[in-house]
């Protein structure tokens, strides 16, 4: 076997610049390398870009919903049915008590002529109520709770209090559907986490075949490397900067798959929340979501591109 001989060039060298200098020559040495095989890197980088895409658009999709959900939640109002004896004045009166409660934010009165109106516009039964020799709806408060009344509970608790007045018969407040969509976007959460350790594993996997790939490429280069001293460091420094430049651009790659959905969602959201009189839109990659995708990419890179060096450079061994 032949003696391998450590030529200076290969000694640790002590100044921050130079070794600075020396990273950067390398890494942009490893960037070169992967721009002579453009259609290989833009395929490979597009499944890495694929795979951190999917987590990260569920992931704003999720959190989209809880905001949408969280300002359901917040602007709940409180159906305040009076009974039947009482009077458009008295009704008006039972408001005015409601409306200066301290846990009260806004009220409106529906009297039963309002009440009948509504009820013959939206039920499509016009004709038949007609037909009715006196109005059966009474009259109704709206009554929305103050900002700081917060959750299915504390507005439960509200409505218990309201209906203790002798006028109102029932205070009906409609909040299950807000709790099962909270536990239906819990659920979710829980499954794109599950999704994103999964295609996480599925990236280092496939940074880590293609480095191994590129090892047995340049098999003999690695060899001469070792003949002359390289040290197993020095070998494999472009091999860690070229899973970098795979994740950085399958990153890059994600972003714009996540951009480009939202854009093409917002207009459809937009007009369904129009239908529902809201001004919800969908938000933009925020700063968190944003620096997940950046810093998740290349540390997922590297990650695979030095699981597959220290696996496999040890089996090249110069003869």
């Amino acid at each position: 076997m032949a003696k391998r001989v450590r030529q200076p060039g290969f000694r640790r060298n002590r100044n921050p610049v130079t070794w600075l200098l020396r990273h950067a020559q390398m890494s942009l040495s490893s960037l070169g390398r992967l721009s002579r095989s453009p259609l290989t890197t833009l395929m490979t980088a597009a499944v890495i870009g694929i795979a951190l895409a999917l987590p990260s658009g569920l992931h704003m999709l999720v959190d989209n919903v809880r905001q949408l959900s969280a300002s359901w939640d917040g602007s709940a109002s409180i159906s305040l049915f009076l009974n039947d004896a009482v009077s458009d004045e008295q009704a008006e009166q039972v408001r005015a008590k409601v409306a200066a409660r301290n846990d009260i934010a806004d009220t409106r009165l529906i009297d039963r002529a309002a009440a009948l109106d509504e009820f013959r516009r939206l039920s499509g039964f016009g004709q038949a109520i007609e037909l009715l020799d006196q109005n059966p709806l009474p009259p109704v408060v709206l009554a929305r709770p103050a900002a700081r009344i917060q959750g299915s509970d504390a507005v439960g608790h509200l409505a218990q209090e309201l209906q203790a007045f002798r006028e109102i018969d029932l205070a009906q407040v409609d909040l299950q559907w807000v709790e099962r969509l909270g536990a239906i976007t819990g659920t979710i959460e829980r499954a794109v986490l599950v999704l994103a350790v999964l295609l996480a594993g599925a990236v280092l996997l496939i940074v880590g075949n293609t480095i191994r790939l590129e090892i047995q490429n340049r098999h003999s280069e690695i060899e001469v490397v070792k003949l002359v001293g390289g040290t197993d460091a020095f070998i494999r420094r472009p091999f860690l900067y070229e899973g970098f430049w795979y994740g950085l651009l399958g990153a890059a790659i994600a972003l714009i798959l996540v951009i480009v959905s939202l854009v093409l969602l917002d207009g459809p959201v937009e007009r369904l929340a129009g239908l529902y009189n809201s001004r919800f839109e969908l938000a933009a990659v925020d700063w968190g979501s944003f620096l997940g995708i950046v810093g998740g990419g290349p540390l997922l890179g590297l990650c695979g591109a030095w699981l597959a060096v220290g696996r496999h450079l040890a089996h090249v061994q110069p003869e």
